[in-house]
């Protein structure tokens, strides 16, 4: 199969909640490859309405990379039609396999161009917010290679932002909880995103100029999971609860 007809197969696997049999091995995909199949799936989203709302970021836990064997951060689209509303409802029928992860979102103020580095967040980044992101891979299983969740737009499927506020330098050590029904089912601490989630929107910048894309002001940058991702299941409330950021939370229908 050439490019355009996996980036059809995940995209109606996506569309339609059915899960497809991994790709890249099979084809030959590099990982260049599928970060174009990603772009090629997801103009297959814009023709269809929605727009780009903004970016997540994978692999910002050190331990994951070495599990995976690679030595990068890995990136995919956000989409108005992936986000809910904060104390929002989504139905389990829209996914295959779901996860959550608790996320900290971050807020452009002014467009991303070129790379920059962390004195300069500030200049580009006004606001910070507590986020919940769903992930689905669109794999049976759950189980890919690293080209496949590329290709897959890195497993983003929806997200949930909590209130905006004024952004802190000092976020290096916060203590991340993750609560289903109020029960805590996973913990963490913020130093798990790269020892510092500011800096995977110096990553990010990286990345994005590299691949001659720009990040524009007021899009969302999500900066990584702090914790393991947990399964959804119906009638569940799932909420985080992040120290000096707050809480937001949602519930699976």
């Amino acid at each position: 199969m050439n490019k355009f007809e996996i980036a059809e197969i995940l995209d109606q696997a996506a569309k339609h909640a059915k899960a497809t049999q991994q790709l890249a091995a099979d084809n030959e995909v590099s990982l260049e490859d599928a970060y174009e199949i990603q772009r090629l799936s997801i103009d297959k989203r814009l023709k269809r309405g929605e727009k780009v709302t903004g970016f997540k970021l994978g692999f910002t836990s050190r331990a994951k990379m070495e599990q995976m064997g690679v030595h990068d951060l890995i990136w995919g689209f956000l989409t108005d039609d992936m986000e809910i509303a904060a104390k929002g409802t989504t139905p389990l029928s829209k996914y295959i396999h779901p996860r959550v992860e608790p996320e900290i979102a971050f807020r452009v103020s002014e467009d991303i161009t070129e790379a920059i580095g962390l004195k300069d967040i500030h200049k580009y980044i006004d606001k910070m917010a507590p986020a919940l992101e769903i992930i689905d891979s669109r794999y049976e299983n759950f189980k890919f290679s690293l080209e496949d969740v590329v290709a897959d737009n890195c497993s983003s499927t929806g997200y949930v932002i909590g209130e905006w506020q004024d952004l802190d330098a000092d976020i290096t050590d916060l203590d991340i909880e993750l609560y289903i029904n109020n029960e805590l089912k996973a913990n963490g601490k913020s130093a798990a995103i790269l020892n510092n989630p500011l800096v995977s929107v110096v990553e990010l910048s990286r990345l994005a100029s590299k691949a001659e894309i720009e990040i524009k002001k007021g899009m969302v940058i999500l900066a990584g999971a702090a914790t393991a991702a947990v399964y959804l299941n119906e009638n569940e409330t799932i909420e985080t609860k992040i120290e000096k950021l707050g809480s937001v939370s949602f519930r699976v229908q």
